[in-house]
């Protein structure tokens, strides 16, 4: 997917709705990068979390939320990352810019 994002041709197309998200496990300490969707408005970035039984980095976020860094159009941006699930069991990780 990174690929497809920085591609000449289609980069400017996806990268619209594909950012890519790094961060520093909680237990690892190790750092992790991975390709998102995500919704933008204004210093709020949404990212919801397809299949998230399946998935186990939005877990980083739960609780108080963590720092992370998001990539959106070749920019990197800091935020301050909180995921949430709902009664449904979906899945999304609101992310506050500059924090």
């Amino acid at each position: 997917m990174g690929r497809l994002r920085d591609s000449p041709r289609w980069g400017r197309l996806v990268s619209r709705w594909i950012a890519v998200v790094t961060y520093t496990g909680r237990r690892s300490g190790n750092t992790f990068s991975l390709p998102v969707g995500y919704q933008r408005n204004g210093d709020t970035v949404v990212i919801r979390v397809l299949v998230p039984d399946a998935k186990k980095w939005w877990r980083n976020f739960l609780g108080e939320g963590a720092p992370l860094t998001l990539n959106i159009g070749g920019t990197d941006h800091s935020g301050h990352a909180v995921s949430s699930r709902d009664a449904r069991g979906r899945v999304r990780v609101t992310v506050v810019l500059g924090s």
